[in-house]
């Protein structure tokens, strides 16, 4: 990866047109042949880009530009479009490369399917005396993440999300509706568990009759334990 820091001006043509005003940005040409104008501003976003493959080609100002100050063009054309990047260098204060190597990608924890598994080998967390039937019990209309039974034996369905909101309460309803309507599982309940679970989707689900849980996943993974915590 290149990284060039320089006080430079862009200008972008393809789907629409774009200028960016001379100011000192970053310029990034990572090794995928990606292109990207970054200003120490808008967090992680870009302020303009091209993506691969494309190709950097360095080339001379012209008059005009060259007595405006600019030292240098980048000129950055898409290869599957007629997309074109224009650089104009007017000082590189910085200029370095590095090689990354191999990257993994990113691992992702605490995912809705590691929610599901954990609740299922912990479904007392849904309350005493309920049981664990299976994960991802089909219906006709998609999988619910969990069946249960609780203590009377009655069937519950159990829909987990990282955060809750309206939409995973209409899912649940969706499901509870088709499930109510086998005489093999009905009756059935809906339990809607979540890490967190926005105040309009609990009064949904509770006018629903739909019980809410929160699930804290440290704890649920021997991270945390709340009886040694001080708050």
């Amino acid at each position: 990866m290149r990284l060039v820091i320089a006080r430079c001006s862009v200008d972008y043509a393809g789907r629409l047109s774009a200028h960016l005003p001379l100011a000192t940005r970053l310029l990034l040409v990572k090794g995928d042949g990606s292109v990207l104008v970054h200003s120490d501003s808008l967090s992680y976003k870009p302020l303009n880009w091209m993506s691969p493959p494309c190709t950097v080609a360095v080339i001379e100002p012209d008059a005009d530009q060259a007595k405006a100050g600019v030292s240098e063009v980048w000129r950055v054309a898409q290869a599957k479009t007629a997309d074109l990047l224009m650089i104009s260098i007017h000082e590189i204060l910085h200029d370095s490369s590095h090689e990354l190597g191999f990257d993994p990608g990113l691992s992702k924890d605490g995912t809705e399917a590691h929610l599901q598994k954990l609740l299922a080998e912990q479904i007392e967390l849904l309350g005493d005396g309920f049981t664990f039937v299976r994960r991802e019990y089909m219906t006709a209309i998609g999988p619910v993440d969990i069946l249960a039974k609780d203590v009377s034996g009655r069937s519950i369905a159990v829909e987990i999300k990282r955060r809750g909101d309206i939409d995973g309460v209409e899912q649940l309803t969706r499901y509870l509706e088709l499930m109510n309507r086998d005489p093999h599982l009905a009756p059935v309940a809906g339990v809607f568990a979540a890490q967190e679970i926005k105040p309009q989707a609990r009064t949904l689900a509770e006018d629903r009759g739909i019980r809410c849980v929160l699930l804290d996943y440290d704890a649920m993974r021997g991270m945390d334990d709340s009886h040694s915590r001080l708050f």
